[in-house]
């Protein structure tokens, strides 16, 4: 069995930085200072989890962080991925902006354009996914290969001969 996980001693300097937190704007740091401090006085994550309303996971996160960073743990990371690798890369970026230069139809969709989705689910189709990507999986491969990209619009047209000067898009 495992021994519960506590911090630290706290050095005086240490405990006046987390009691300062807990008056902080930031709701992550006041938090932060929260747990540290309930553990500094001998609660288990378990306990910190019934009097704060957290998950005891988060406890443990903060403990362990405060053990490896000290006083900087105090401090927001960044959330994204540390392996965040694009998923459409080099030669399969380059099988898609030859994929979107064909007509859709050719792929049996009932459509003349190209919408996110459809160019989504054909790439994986046509194996130069892995995966089914999402909508913004394409819209990031389109920006890096530096296309513009705008949702077809429906244009009414009308068999008329004088609607475009009634709609007065006719000068003179």
């Amino acid at each position: 069995m495992k021994s519960p996980l506590f911090v630290r001693s706290l050095a005086p300097e240490e405990r006046r930085v987390l009691e300062q937190g807990l008056r902080s704007a930031d709701g992550f740091v006041v938090r932060r200072c929260q747990m540290l401090l309930k553990s500094a006085e001998g609660y288990t994550p378990p306990q910190i989890q019934r009097l704060l309303g957290i998950t005891d996971q988060s406890a443990r996160n903060a403990i362990r962080a405060f053990e490896a960073e000290g006083l900087a743990c105090l401090k927001r990371k960044s959330s994204r991925p540390k392996s965040a690798s694009k998923l459409i890369a080099g030669e399969k970026l380059e099988r898609l902006q030859a994929l979107l230069h064909q007509r859709p139809r050719d792929f049996g969709l009932p459509r003349s354009v190209w919408t996110l989705e459809s160019a989504a689910r054909v790439s994986f189709e046509q194996g130069i996914t892995d995966r089914q990507v999402s909508d913004e999986t394409i819209r990031d491969c389109l920006k890096r290969l530096k296309v513009g990209w705008q949702r077809a619009k429906r244009w009414i047209v009308s068999p008329d001969p004088e609607y475009a000067r009634k709609k007065g898009h006719e000068t003179g």
